[in-house]
Protein backbone atom coordinates (compact mmCIF):
# COMPACT_ATOMS: atom_id res chain seq x y z
CA UNK A 1 0.00 0.00 0.00
CA UNK A 2 1.20 3.49 -0.81
CA UNK A 3 0.76 6.43 1.51
CA UNK A 4 -1.62 9.27 0.84
CA UNK A 5 -0.01 11.71 -1.61
CA UNK A 6 1.10 14.99 -0.08
CA UNK A 7 -0.77 18.12 -0.95
CA UNK A 8 1.17 20.89 -2.68
CA UNK A 9 1.28 22.83 0.57
CA UNK A 10 2.51 19.80 2.52
CA UNK A 11 5.19 19.05 -0.05
CA UNK A 12 6.38 22.65 0.03
CA UNK A 13 6.55 22.61 3.82
CA UNK A 14 8.47 19.32 3.75
CA UNK A 15 11.05 20.77 1.36
CA UNK A 16 11.39 23.85 3.53
CA UNK A 17 12.02 21.66 6.57
CA UNK A 18 14.66 19.71 4.65
CA UNK A 19 16.45 22.94 3.77
CA UNK A 20 16.39 24.06 7.41
CA UNK A 21 17.75 20.72 8.65
CA UNK A 22 20.45 20.71 5.96
CA UNK A 23 21.55 24.24 6.82
CA UNK A 24 21.69 23.47 10.54
CA UNK A 25 23.77 20.35 9.91
CA UNK A 26 26.26 22.27 7.75
CA UNK A 27 26.37 25.10 10.26
CA UNK A 28 27.18 22.68 13.09
CA UNK A 29 29.91 20.94 11.11
CA UNK A 30 31.52 23.78 9.17
CA UNK A 31 30.35 27.04 10.69
CA UNK A 32 28.81 29.99 8.87
CA UNK A 33 31.65 30.06 6.34
CA UNK A 34 30.56 26.65 5.08
CA UNK A 35 27.06 27.76 4.18
CA UNK A 36 26.02 28.48 0.62
CA UNK A 37 22.75 28.13 -1.25
CA UNK A 38 24.37 25.52 -3.49
CA UNK A 39 25.61 23.42 -0.59
CA UNK A 40 22.37 23.66 1.39
CA UNK A 41 20.23 22.80 -1.63
CA UNK A 42 22.44 19.83 -2.49
CA UNK A 43 22.33 18.52 1.08
CA UNK A 44 18.54 18.87 1.05
CA UNK A 45 18.32 17.01 -2.26
CA UNK A 46 16.78 19.81 -4.29
CA UNK A 47 17.87 22.06 -7.15
CA UNK A 48 19.57 25.31 -6.16
CA UNK A 49 16.91 27.33 -7.96
CA UNK A 50 14.28 25.79 -5.68
CA UNK A 51 16.04 27.26 -2.65
CA UNK A 52 14.70 30.70 -3.56
CA UNK A 53 11.14 29.42 -3.59
CA UNK A 54 11.44 29.04 0.17
CA UNK A 55 13.96 31.68 1.25
CA UNK A 56 14.94 35.06 -0.13
CA UNK A 57 18.62 34.45 0.63
CA UNK A 58 20.92 32.76 3.12
CA UNK A 59 20.40 35.54 5.67
CA UNK A 60 16.68 34.81 5.76
CA UNK A 61 17.39 31.12 6.28
CA UNK A 62 19.76 31.92 9.16
CA UNK A 63 17.10 34.14 10.71
CA UNK A 64 14.56 31.31 10.52
CA UNK A 65 17.04 28.89 12.11
CA UNK A 66 17.60 31.29 15.00
CA UNK A 67 13.90 32.12 15.36
CA UNK A 68 12.79 28.50 15.52
CA UNK A 69 15.57 27.50 17.87
CA UNK A 70 14.92 30.51 20.08
CA UNK A 71 11.21 29.85 20.29
CA UNK A 72 11.76 26.22 21.31
CA UNK A 73 14.28 27.30 23.93
CA UNK A 74 12.06 30.01 25.38
CA UNK A 75 9.18 27.54 25.55
CA UNK A 76 11.33 25.09 27.49
CA UNK A 77 12.52 27.88 29.79
CA UNK A 78 8.94 28.99 30.45
CA UNK A 79 7.94 25.45 31.38
CA UNK A 80 10.95 25.01 33.64
CA UNK A 81 10.22 28.33 35.33
CA UNK A 82 6.59 27.28 35.86
CA UNK A 83 7.69 24.06 37.59
CA UNK A 84 10.22 25.95 39.71
CA UNK A 85 7.56 28.49 40.73
CA UNK A 86 5.20 25.71 41.81
CA UNK A 87 7.93 24.21 44.03
CA UNK A 88 9.92 27.21 45.32
CA UNK A 89 11.95 25.13 47.77
CA UNK A 90 13.23 22.72 45.12
CA UNK A 91 16.70 23.92 44.15
CA UNK A 92 17.02 21.25 41.43
CA UNK A 93 14.05 22.72 39.56
CA UNK A 94 15.53 26.20 39.85
CA UNK A 95 18.87 24.87 38.53
CA UNK A 96 17.07 23.34 35.55
CA UNK A 97 16.02 26.80 34.35
CA UNK A 98 19.73 27.53 33.84
CA UNK A 99 20.79 24.12 32.53
CA UNK A 100 18.28 24.25 29.65
CA UNK A 101 19.83 27.29 27.87
CA UNK A 102 23.35 25.91 28.49
CA UNK A 103 22.43 22.67 26.72
CA UNK A 104 20.70 24.53 23.89
CA UNK A 105 23.75 26.70 23.19
CA UNK A 106 26.04 23.67 23.26
CA UNK A 107 23.90 21.80 20.73
CA UNK A 108 24.18 24.54 18.11
CA UNK A 109 26.88 27.01 19.25
CA UNK A 110 27.34 28.65 15.86
CA UNK A 111 23.84 30.12 16.07
CA UNK A 112 24.90 32.04 19.18
CA UNK A 113 28.16 33.16 17.57
CA UNK A 114 26.29 34.48 14.54
CA UNK A 115 23.86 36.45 16.70
CA UNK A 116 26.63 37.92 18.87
CA UNK A 117 28.52 39.06 15.76
CA UNK A 118 25.37 40.46 14.18
CA UNK A 119 24.39 42.34 17.32
CA UNK A 120 27.61 44.37 17.17
CA UNK A 121 27.74 44.81 13.40
CA UNK A 122 25.62 47.75 12.18
CA UNK A 123 25.91 46.51 8.59
CA UNK A 124 24.53 43.04 9.35
CA UNK A 125 21.07 42.25 8.02
CA UNK A 126 20.54 40.19 11.18
CA UNK A 127 21.41 42.99 13.60
CA UNK A 128 17.84 44.02 14.44
CA UNK A 129 16.86 40.41 14.97
CA UNK A 130 19.90 39.79 17.19
CA UNK A 131 19.09 42.84 19.32
CA UNK A 132 15.46 41.73 19.67
CA UNK A 133 16.56 38.21 20.63
CA UNK A 134 18.91 39.54 23.32
CA UNK A 135 16.02 41.60 24.72
CA UNK A 136 13.78 38.52 24.78
CA UNK A 137 16.30 36.56 26.84
CA UNK A 138 16.77 39.52 29.16
CA UNK A 139 13.04 39.47 29.80
CA UNK A 140 13.13 35.73 30.48
CA UNK A 141 15.93 36.01 33.02
CA UNK A 142 14.17 38.97 34.64
CA UNK A 143 11.04 36.82 34.85
CA UNK A 144 13.10 34.11 36.58
CA UNK A 145 14.14 36.60 39.25
CA UNK A 146 10.62 37.96 39.57
CA UNK A 147 9.35 34.39 40.05
CA UNK A 148 11.69 34.12 43.04
CA UNK A 149 10.08 37.10 44.68
CA UNK A 150 11.60 40.29 43.31
CA UNK A 151 9.09 42.62 41.67
CA UNK A 152 10.15 45.78 39.88
CA UNK A 153 7.50 48.46 40.13
CA UNK A 154 9.58 51.60 39.66
CA UNK A 155 12.25 52.77 37.24
CA UNK A 156 15.19 52.11 39.56
CA UNK A 157 14.12 48.55 40.37
CA UNK A 158 13.35 47.75 36.73
CA UNK A 159 16.78 49.01 35.70
CA UNK A 160 18.52 46.93 38.36
CA UNK A 161 16.53 43.86 37.40
CA UNK A 162 17.51 44.29 33.74
CA UNK A 163 21.16 44.74 34.69
CA UNK A 164 21.17 41.50 36.64
CA UNK A 165 19.29 39.70 33.83
CA UNK A 166 21.88 40.93 31.31
CA UNK A 167 24.64 39.68 33.60
CA UNK A 168 23.08 36.23 33.92
CA UNK A 169 22.61 36.05 30.14
CA UNK A 170 26.26 36.98 29.53
CA UNK A 171 27.39 34.45 32.13
CA UNK A 172 25.26 31.75 30.49
CA UNK A 173 26.88 32.41 27.12
CA UNK A 174 30.37 32.50 28.62
CA UNK A 175 29.97 29.26 30.56
CA UNK A 176 28.48 27.47 27.55
CA UNK A 177 31.40 28.55 25.40
CA UNK A 178 33.80 27.51 28.15
CA UNK A 179 32.18 24.08 28.11
CA UNK A 180 32.58 23.80 24.34
CA UNK A 181 36.24 24.81 24.64
CA UNK A 182 36.79 22.11 27.26
CA UNK A 183 37.51 24.46 30.16
CA UNK A 184 34.26 23.68 31.98
CA UNK A 185 33.52 20.01 31.21
CA UNK A 186 30.59 19.61 33.62
CA UNK A 187 27.40 21.42 32.59
CA UNK A 188 25.83 20.63 35.96
CA UNK A 189 28.62 22.58 37.62
CA UNK A 190 28.02 25.50 35.22
CA UNK A 191 24.30 25.41 36.06
CA UNK A 192 25.21 25.46 39.77
CA UNK A 193 27.27 28.61 39.23
CA UNK A 194 24.40 30.34 37.42
CA UNK A 195 22.02 29.30 40.19
CA UNK A 196 24.39 30.74 42.77
CA UNK A 197 24.66 33.98 40.78
CA UNK A 198 20.88 34.39 40.73
CA UNK A 199 20.62 33.70 44.45
CA UNK A 200 23.41 36.16 45.16
CA UNK A 201 21.66 38.76 43.03
CA UNK A 202 18.51 38.37 45.09
CA UNK A 203 20.48 38.85 48.28
CA UNK A 204 21.92 42.05 46.82
CA UNK A 205 18.48 43.29 45.85
CA UNK A 206 17.17 42.47 49.30
CA UNK A 207 20.00 44.33 50.96
CA UNK A 208 19.56 47.47 48.88
CA UNK A 209 15.79 47.54 48.41
CA UNK A 210 13.22 49.21 50.64
CA UNK A 211 10.76 46.37 50.12
CA UNK A 212 10.89 42.72 51.17
CA UNK A 213 12.30 40.15 48.77
CA UNK A 214 11.63 36.46 49.34
CA UNK A 215 14.52 34.11 50.07
CA UNK A 216 15.83 32.18 47.05
CA UNK A 217 15.05 28.45 46.88
CA UNK A 218 17.19 26.27 49.06
CA UNK A 219 17.81 28.94 51.68
CA UNK A 220 17.01 28.31 55.35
Amino acid sequence: MTGTPLTRSEAKDLTRRRLIRAALSILDEEGEAGLSTVKVAKAAGIAQSSFYVHFKDMQELLRVLAEEGGERLRGSMREARRRAREHPGDLDLHRETFRIPLESICRHPELLRIQIRARHDPSSSLRDFAVETAAAYREHHAADLAALGYTADNERDRRRLEMIADGINAATNALAMGHLEGRYPDLDEAADILTALSRGALRLLRATSNKPVSEPPGQP
